[in-house]
């Protein structure tokens, strides 16, 4: 994100063309545009590629309060974390469902006590009320124990919640719009320029190098990985502490086991792995942290990621994972606030909000992570609430997100109406679109009564109708955007089809 300082005029605009600039289309901008919009602000916000195209997208795929944060006392964070567990799986339980999750007890690792302790405080640290508690279990007669080594005889279990991330970053910009904020993917904002009551922003169309110019109240900068290079633009002098680049690769293998339960791995390098049951055929393995010295133009996993992820999990399995089984595999940057920890596992994982009202406000965000975003969003706002003479109050807690608005957010008798609403779907395709739209099902299927008017078939279960409907309903532009962020749907497309893919959506916009 390269910006230019230019120079304001010499008399103030009358009335700002936005209340409030948001720069970052990830979860904290798209929550912060969401909830200022539901307020009554005019919101403008720009992202310079695809929402939720960086760190948003790359995440482990859980909204949990972070079991390993206890053993850094961090218990304001995973306090406000397992409470936000609860909020946002009755706001969006298409996307976000509860998960078991089974820790096999490692005996050379932590004693069973400090285990216990821990998941004493993780039960009722949040307020639990949806999810069942911990236990411990006897691994030789749990299902879960099947696929372990038989030196893992004890273990417990706890609950969390498991999110399509990339999904819920869409659905918070989608309902920022409904309640009129404006959305602009692929806009870059290239030049800010401040004065005492307002922000002047020069913002260029990635797509094809137009420019526009736009005057806001205030500005949020939610560049994630690039909130410094906002900051370091000439817009403020004031010294904040900065952030810390910390990679996190996960991959994808072939299913490795045939039960719903999720697994934590204990490490002897002190970190913990995630075994995650995945779209149905795979499991998700992860995650890595790599603590960078700057910030990459292209981020990938490194051979070393894959080898060590496969090596800490296989410490546990009793299949050994190969390099070899990678189906798919992600990496992000995560922009952790600067709190002083030599290790990169222990920085934290909370996030600290930095305001300069010196002259017309500016707010950035450093570090988060996608379990808060809501609360996140809210304290942003209570932040500018003066400066912006905020009158609306907190709403999103009890909002239900685009498809959301599940009676008694009961998905599986969700899954059953529609079941009866859409015979004509095989099992699969339904759940899977159920799962995707919630609600809006029935939007996306609206007059159709067969699989042959669902339109052209490009391979995995994805057809010309959902297409449609991403690039109408949900800002997708390209195959990489349908296939990889709003679906999962490239885990079994071939390289042919995702390309088929592209040229279709590219001869549409000639």
């Amino acid at each position: 994100m390269n910006h230019e300082k230019i120079s304001m005029p010499d008399h103030e605009t009358a009335c700002p063309e936005f209340d409030l600039l948001v720069i970052g289309g990830g979860i904290n901008g798209v929550g912060v545009a969401r909830d200022a919009a539901g307020r009554g602000l005019k919101v403008c916000l720009c992202e310079k590629d695809d929402l939720a195209r960086h760190t948003s997208s790359a995440s482990t795929k859980l909204i949990h309060g972070g079991l390993r944060y206890l053993e850094q006392y961090d218990f304001r964070l995973v306090h406000h974390a397992l409470r936000e567990r609860e909020v946002l799986l009755r706001n969006a339980p298409h996307i976000i469902h509860p998960i078991r999750f089974v820790l096999p007890h490692n005996e050379s690792l932590r004693p069973i006590w400090m285990i216990r302790l821990g998941l004493f405080l993780y039960d009722h640290l949040g307020g639990r009320r949806q999810l069942p508690g911990s236990r411990r279990v006897m691994l030789e007669q749990h299902v879960a124990g099947r696929a372990l080594k038989e030196v893992y005889r004890t273990g417990f279990e706890y609950s969390d919640c498991w999110v399509q991330d990339a999904r819920l970053v869409v659905l918070n910009a989608m309902d920022a719009a409904a309640r009129g904020a404006e959305v602009l993917t692929h806009t870059r904002c290239v030049a800010l320029s401040r004065g005492p009551t307002h922000w002047k922003a020069t913002l260029r169309n990635e797509r094809d190098g137009s420019s526009r110019t736009l005057t806001a109240r205030a500005v949020v900068n939610a560049a994630g990985p690039w909130v410094e290079q906002v900051l370091e633009s000439g817009v403020t002098t004031e010294h904040v502490r900065g952030i810390r680049f910390v990679k996190g690769s996960h991959i994808v293998v072939p299913r490795l086991f045939e039960h719903d339960y999720a697994y934590i791995f204990q490490h002897r390098d002190g970190r913990v792995l995630f075994a995650i049951p995945f779209e149905g055929e795979f499991t998700l393995l992860g995650t890595t942290d790599i603590e960078l010295d700057t910030l990459p133009e292209k981020n990938r996993i490194t051979p070393e990621e894959v080898a060590y992820i496969c090596q800490a999990v296989s410490e546990y399995f009793m299949r050994p994972v190969q390099p070899s089984d990678v189906v798919w595999s992600f990496s992000g940057v995560r922009p952790l606030y600067d709190d002083a920890a030599s290790d990169a596992s222990r920085v934290t994982r909370d996030y600290n909000l930095h305001l300069d009202c010196d002259q017309a406000p500016i707010l950035s965000i450093y570090g988060g992570k996608i379990t808060t975003y809501r609360r996140l969003a809210e304290e942003v706002l209570d932040l500018l609430s003066d400066s912006l003479e905020i009158r609306g109050t907190a709403w999103t807690e009890t909002s239900q997100l685009p498809g959301g608005d599940i009676p008694d957010a009961d998905f599986d008798r969700f899954l059953v109406g529609c079941t009866a609403a859409y015979p004509w779907l095989s099992p699969t395709q339904l759940r899977t679109y159920a799962g995707l739209y919630g609600t809006r099902i029935h939007q996306l299927l609206a007059g159709c009564d067969a699989e042959e008017e669902l339109g052209l078939h490009f391979g995995g279960g994805l057809f010309e109708r959902e297409v449609r409907y991403l690039i109408t309903q949900e800002y997708a532009e390209s195959a990489e955007d349908i296939v990889w962020r709003r679906t999962k749907r490239g885990l079994r497309m071939s390289s042919e089809d995702i390309a088929r893919l592209d040229r279709w959506l590219l001869e549409r916009r000639e």
